[in-house]
């Protein structure tokens, strides 16, 4: 029988002596080997007595049960948050002291958890192991392929306890309480925006520095947000993925789909605070509230004349230029405005028929 020392002894010595017959990963105790194990098998013999979660591990089953007692018994010198793991508190500590102390051996980027560096070594190799039963499409994390299931599934297991909304992912439904508390903990270091969420004000912060880190690889255009760029590819690829129900009208954006069915339901959930007027679109309502507030930023380079929509100040700035991009595809007409020359093409349907 092994003992304590020789089981020590091997941390010195690098011996591995039990070995996983399935992929050939090797260990110091039989126990490791064993646990190891059910990777390939599936087993997982602890199972919670409260909601019936299994584990592969009692240690992974005791962390689990702390989320039902509510204890949370490691707290954050610094900030005073709490976690149910030791571990969960050391890794929330290096948001503190800006610690990364796991680096990639290829690009030499650090991460304060070597979980993640361990995922984004995948992105250098190319590997995605875990593939959706479904569909195909593959994943380097596990997490992110049971995320994506959920869309096949429809499942979302993450309610809003405020208004019921759900959610396929735990981050997401943290991310719309915010619109309930109204807290806004990431703001702009140049003109003080706030926002909910890093992200956007990461994507905010390129509006002051011009970057546009995400490129078109068919035309070059190039995008501040990655979705914006996908969004753009459409226009190459012609897809209109999202169709109206009612005309059949297609539509590249999800967005224009639901703006376009207002046209039929008439609904107008916009309204205007000061006279009550009613819009379909936010973007209208805004352009509107202008008329009430004086405000006409947008100016003409040339002679002053200033205008409440972009817009309108483009058209104005074509009777300087004498620019006139449409033209009467019949006769051959040009007009410096879209709506004149549609208004045009109505004389050569009333010849037509005359």
């Amino acid at each position: 029988m092994e003992t304590t020392m020789l089981k020590h002894m091997r941390t010195h010595t690098g011996e591995r002596p039990y070995s996983c017959e399935v992929c050939g990963s090797s260990f110091t105790r039989k126990q490791h080997m064993l646990q190891h194990m059910r990777t390939h098998t599936g087993e997982k013999p602890y199972t919670c007595e409260i909601c019936g979660s299994t584990f592969a591990q009692k240690q992974y089953l005791l962390r689990h049960m702390i989320t039902h007692s509510g204890e949370r018994p490691y707290s954050c010198e610094i900030c005073g948050s709490s976690f149910t793991q030791k571990q969960h508190m050391v890794q929330h500590m290096r948001t503190h002291t800006g610690e990364k102390p796991y680096s990639c051996d290829i690009c030499d980027s650090s991460f304060t958890i070597k979980q993640n560096m361990l995922q984004h070594l995948k992105t250098h190799t190319g590997e995605k192991p875990y593939s959706c039963e479904i569909c195909g499409s593959s994943f380097t994390v596990k997490q992110s392929m049971v995320q994506h299931i959920r869309i096949h599934t429809g499942e979302k297991p993450y309610s809003c306890e405020i208004c019921g909304s759900s959610f396929t992912q735990r981050q997401h439904m943290l991310r719309h309480m915010k619109t309930h508390t109204g807290e806004k903990p990431y703001s702009c270091e140049i003109c003080g925006t706030s926002f909910t969420q890093k992200q956007n004000m990461f994507q905010h912060m390129r509006t002051h520095t011009g970057e546009k880190p995400y490129s078109c690889e068919i035309c070059c255009s190039s995008y501040a947000m990655k979705q914006s760029m996908l969004l753009h590819m459409k226009t190459h690829t012609g897809e209109r993925p999202y169709s109206c129900e009612v005309c059949g009208s297609s539509f590249t954006r999800k967005q224009h789909i639901l703006q376009h069915m207002r046209i039929h339901t008439g609904e107008k959930p916009y309204s205007c605070e000061v006279c009550g007027s009613s819009f379909t679109q936010k973007q209208h309502m805004l352009r509107h509230m202008k008329t009430h507030s004086g405000e006409r930023p947008y100016s003409c380079e040339v002679c002053g004349s200033s205008f409440t929509q972009k817009q309108h100040m483009v058209q104005h700035m074509r009777t300087h230029t004498r620019e006139k991009p449409y033209s009467c595809e019949i006769c051959g007409s040009s007009f410096t405005q879209k709506q004149n020359m549609l208004q045009h093409m109505r004389t050569h349907t009333r010849l037509q028929y005359s």
